[in-house]
């Protein structure tokens, strides 16, 4: 490809709201085009550079036995009201009705479907196990799209299913797709942590993340770098601190004029504030809960929401508490009533903690559980954070952030059982499917290897995706002989199937090179008035500082030996 009929010109400054490196570096590139938030046209080199990654996670799926199909972007709602993941997913499901007021989904995923098929496509335990997967556009409507590809509203995703007659086959296909995720992430030269993680809207009993380290990225993640647990924040547990027993008090009222959040409280009683008890109050689909935790731990709610089976969870606001009877500030689950209380397992341990009052400016000294209030719900609600006991071997827990590159799903049979997706066994008896599900987003792929290879010039593509191999680089310095030669040599690398972009275009040595870095082409080869004096072309790797002379009756050679290793 010749660079002066290219489509898409490179920028020198990206625009002041793309924040991320990647996002900067591919708008600077003319790579990407953003058309609304979180929408965006690939050009030509973007567009090369995630069919690369789509081949390359083509190829392990199919060498892992899977089978490649597609399914449709539309889908019809009765299919997700059957499952109920219509009101999981929320608002983030595009949905539209057609002219008969039918109403359909943009699928933001395709569990529904692929389980459809699986219903009329396997009878029996002979048609099991099956791998089955597509490269489909994805849709989910985003409430803050951000970092240019890394969270986006239209994205390209791999979905892989397997369907299995029993745990031992999903433990199977789920650890075959491991070993396949960890070589298409090698392959595209992005070093990745697997991590635990929460299922969320997907549903199913286990899930894991593929995770690129990265502060850009938006996900934290809890470790121990003594046994190597990991998790992201949302899943992560850790040893809270128990405290010790102490022989139970009776409870008395203590004035707290002017105080009400647990650090002025803690101050003002001069008492650390995991001798405190936190009072957090939610709104979970439409009705109010009260949360009691720790004073020094905070509310995961991701573990909350899933503790109390909710769709729609938040915060309640002060209206919202003052109207139900309560006081914000100096409120407890002592004596209260009516209201759903659910209780982080960090009460049980210790005692004489001090809570609000249920009336302004008091608190009540010596409250314990379970004397002085109960819990509709007690267990782990609580947020891990750095410092921490490992809840594996003890350590101190750690955390960083990364950017969710892959996510597998142990679904179990809740889809199956939903769908009636059933098989016979060799008895004659009929069980529901046992599935998985795997998915990778390209775009995000794309976004998190440029993260993690760049330098202050541009992009270093590795070359497995990089948009092609081989950046040409005349300088002219109004030399026919270099023209005549340069044609020769992109004529020759061409002949021998070498992707070559030919930068054709009259430009000062100073454009040409800035252009090739911030593209990133792996290999630049440079042909001047001063190389020929040598019959010779300059051969620079795009990692590296140092160039080298090579003949050019070798050049093809040697291209095809730096490429090939």
């Amino acid at each position: 490809m010749r660079i002066s009929k290219l489509f898409g010109k490179t920028q020198r400054e990206a625009p002041a709201e793309a924040e991320t490196v990647s996002h900067q570096l591919l708008l600077k590139a003319g790579m990407i085009h953003q058309v609304a938030a979180g929408i965006y046209s690939y050009l030509p080199l973007g567009w090369r550079v995630l069919k690369k990654i789509g081949n390359l996670i083509r190829g392990e799926m199919d060498r892992a036995g899977g089978q490649e199909l597609i399914m449709p972007v539309l889908q019809p709602l009765e299919l997700w009201q059957e499952t109920g993941r219509d009101l999981a997913f929320g608002k983030g499901l595009f949905t539209l009705s057609d002219r008969r007021e039918r109403k359909l989904v943009l699928g933001p995923t395709h569990e529904e479907v692929i389980t459809e098929l699986a219903k009329y496509n396997v009878q029996s335990y002979r048609d099991l196990p099956l791998l089955l997967y597509q490269i489909q556009t994805k849709f989910r409507d985003e409430p803050r799209p951000r970092g240019g590809l890394i969270r986006v509203r239209e994205f390209t995703m791999k979905d892989l299913y397997s369907f299995d007659t029993d745990e031992e086959g999903l433990n199977q296909s789920y650890d075959k797709m491991l070993q396949a995720y960890k070589n298409i992430f090698d392959r595209c030269g992005l070093p990745t942590l697997l991590v635990e993680a929460d299922s969320g809207a997907i549903g199913g009993k286990a899930s894991h993340e593929f995770m690129a380290v990265n502060e850009s990225g938006e996900d934290e993640i809890i470790y121990c770098d003594q046994c190597h647990y990991a998790a992201n924040l949302e899943r992560a547990e850790s040893v809270k601190g128990k405290l010790e027993a102490e022989k139970l008090r009776p409870r008395e009222e203590v004035a707290t004029p002017d105080v009400g959040s647990i650090e002025e409280v803690a101050d003002f009683l001069k008492i650390p504030q995991s001798h405190t008890l936190k009072a957090v109050f939610y709104i979970a689909d439409g009705k109010l809960v009260f949360v009691v935790i720790r004073g020094d731990i905070g509310v995961n709610e991701i573990k909350l929401k899933n503790a109390l089976g909710c769709i729609d969870l938040r915060l309640a606001t002060e209206a919202e508490v003052i109207n139900a009877g309560l006081v914000p500030g100096a409120a407890s689950a002592v004596g209260i009533k009516g209201i759903k209380v659910i209780a982080d397992d960090s009460i049980t341990s210790g005692g004489n903690f001090v809570a609000g009052a249920n009336k302004a400016d008091t608190h009540f000294k010596n409250v314990n559980y379970p004397r002085d209030f109960k819990a509709d719900l007690v267990t782990d609600i609580a947020q891990a954070r750095a410092g921490d006991e490992c809840p594996r071997c003890g350590a101190k827990l750690s955390s960083m952030r990364g950017i969710e590159v892959g996510h597998v799903f142990k679904l179990g049979t809740f889809l199956s059982e939903k769908l009636g997706a059933l098989f016979i066994d060799q008895s004659g008896a009929s069980h529901p499917i046992i599935m998985g599900c795997y998915g990778i987003g390209l775009d995000r792929l794309m976004a998190a290897v440029i993260e993690l290879n760049h330098d202050d010039k541009g992009i270093l593509w590795p070359f497995s995706i990089a948009p092609y191999h081989v950046y040409l680089c005349p300088l002219y310095q109004e030399s026919s002989e270099v023209e005549a030669a340069v044609e020769k040599v992109y004529s020759e690398l061409e002949a021998e199937g070498l992707e070559v972009l030919f930068d054709d275009r009259k430009e000062s040595p100073g454009v040409k090179f800035n252009d090739a870095d911030l593209l990133g082409i792996p290999l630049r080869v440079t042909i001047s008035p001063r190389t020929l004096a040598k019959n010779s072309a300059e051969i620079k790797k795009r990692s590296e500082k140092e160039s080298e002379l090579v003949p050019l009756e070798k050049l093809t050679e040697k291209l095809k030996e730096l490429i090939s290793n």
